[in-house]
């Protein structure tokens, strides 16, 4: 039963500015037919990396219990804005912020690679469990090749630079996989699907990191990329296309085989790729920046063209008024480039708030996206800039554009089935009215939504699926809720036909 009194609190918040009464003459029956209005819909994400400490934990000496309550903290605040996912980076440089079989623990956790949490818990899993509570998604973060520093940085025994070190560049300040080697396509494979099959996560994410970006040597000249090992390889194979258009094609080869393996292993599962915002200069024709197809060997619109994920995130970081990189044209070039219709959720950067950017600028960027035909909804960069209130930012985002719940949109090309409606009892309690509800066992909940009329207003709440009662107190004074409806949303976000109750005197 939820009692109104930890993450509810605020959820309440948004749908009982009136608590329903439930004098001792109240009735509960089956409502007549009542037009329940549909729940918006809109993706609201927060990236929290771990990398460097950046986002959590804010530092590698955190004890298990100071790390757990600094994540719960970011949950809580991603709940209490009413926004519905967080984006957790769990393996920053071929390590791991969960149990894996394959990589070691991350330095960033312990302070020491390979060195597990004491007392022993598995971050992954309780992040999981502790958003899910919150009725938050939760999508894992990985970077693909990245395997560590060159400097500053001691690796465990069972890091790949001391495994495989074969599979393994020196490259600037990185150590990096090469991509174009088979085995370094397998092993991060194997990594993500361990993730996958093992965690209840509803997403896997990627940035903008696949071949890094351009280092520089001594000489001040950029380096290319040291993959001639695996390039010769290549060519003694009898492969035809130029070294850039190859390592093009090694990433696009492999994010088309984990868009497929994810979806065999759990079909409901997100895939999100989040490039660099620019794909070339040109495209549209005000824009100039870094050429991602050519220097990082991104073809990021291929992925977008070809549907190789469910949803897509371009990091549109500039400004709505910035002559060569404008957040509206870029967004608008990046929508006309889906004709599969995936869901297209612009990243933006809280993070450079100050000075030179208003809060404002972030809160018109989401204005903006909501008028644009194509995108519903936006990632924000970095959940630091939210625990802060960064320029007021966190105020401005919720008086302004997350007043209400709202549901992350459906992926019909996943599954358009939807679940049966809860049925519903009502009855009147010593504490309030009470509101119960059952599902059935074959159906897969992942969510509930209910909605209450009060003095013919409509209000919404999105409650977690292990939840299957509530009750409303009574205070004396407080106007009377005459019709609640409840849906089932599943794992593909879709929802159930309201079952519908009606509150009579």
């Amino acid at each position: 039963m939820i009692q109104l009194n930890c993450f509810q609190t605020a959820l309440a918040a948004c749908l009982f500015s009136t608590t329903i009464l439930a004098p001792s003459h109240l009735l509960a029956q089956k409502a007549p037919p009542v037009a329940v209005p549909e729940v918006p819909r809109e993706f609201r994400g927060a990236w929290v990396a771990s990398v460097a400490n950046i986002d959590w934990p804010s530092s590698k000496t955190l004890t298990s219990a100071q790390q757990q309550k600094e994540l719960i903290q970011i949950l809580d605040r991603v709940a209490q804005l009413k926004m519905n996912a967080v984006i957790l980076q769990v393996r920053p440089m071929c390590d791991a912020l969960y149990n894996s079989p394959y990589e070691p623990w991350s330095v960033y956790l312990t302070g020491q690679q390979g060195k597990a949490p004491s007392p022993y818990y598995d971050p992954l899993a309780f992040a999981v469990a502790e958003a899910h509570k919150r009725g938050l998604e939760l999508h894992a973060w990985f970077n693909p090749y990245r395997a560590g520093l060159t400097s500053g940085q001691t690796f465990a025994a069972n890091h790949i630079s001391k495994t495989r070190p074969d599979l393994v560049r020196k490259y600037g300040k990185y150590l990096w996989l090469d991509p174009g080697e088979t085995e370094v396509q397998l092993h991060s494979l194997n990594v993500i699907m361990d993730v996958v099959k093992r965690y209840d996560v509803d997403g896997i994410h990627f940035d903008d990191y696949f071949y890094p970006y351009r280092e520089k040597g001594s000489d001040g000249k950029e380096m290319d990329f040291p993959d001639e090992q695996s390039w010769q390889k290549y060519k003694k194979a009898g492969g035809r296309l130029e070294r850039s258009d190859w390592r093009r094609e090694n990433v696009n080869s492999f994010l088309r085989r984990l868009n497929t393996e994810i979806h065999k292993q759990k079909p409901w599962m997100k895939f999100g790729l989040s490039p660099f915002g620019i794909w070339r200069p040109g495209h549209p024709p005000s824009v100039k920046g870094l050429d991602s197809y050519s220097s990082i060997y991104t073809d990021s619109r291929k992925w977008l063209v070809e549907g190789w994920c469910d949803y897509f995130a371009p990091q549109l970081y500039w400004n709505i008024d910035a002559k060569e990189q404008s957040f509206p044209q870029l967004l608008d070039w990046w929508v006309k480039q889906n004709p599969k219709q995936r869901h297209l959720w612009p990243g933006m950067s809280n993070a450079r708030i100050g000075d030179a950017r208003p809060a404002t600028e972030i809160t018109k960027q989401i204005a903006i996206t909501r008028k644009q035909p194509g995108a519903t909804g936006n990632i924000h960069w970095s959940v630091k800039s939210l625990m802060r209130n960064q320029g007021g930012i966190t105020d401005l985002v919720s008086k302004e554009v997350y007043t209400e719940p709202a549901l992350i949109p459906a992926s019909p090309w996943l599954s358009r089935a939807t679940p049966n409606a809860p049925s519903l009892s009502l009855r009147k309690g010593n504490e309030g009215l009470k509101l119960t509800w059952q599902t059935r066992s074959s159906d897969s909940v992942a969510l509930f939504v209910l909605q209450q009329r009060v003095n013919g207003k409509w209000t919404t709440m999105i409650i977690p699926n292990t939840t299957r009662s509530i009750t409303f107190p009574q205070k004396p004074g407080q106007p009377t809720a005459d019709v609640i409806a409840l849906r089932a949303v599943n794992r593909y976000g879709n929802a159930s036909k309201p079952e519908i109750a009606s509150v009579t005197r």
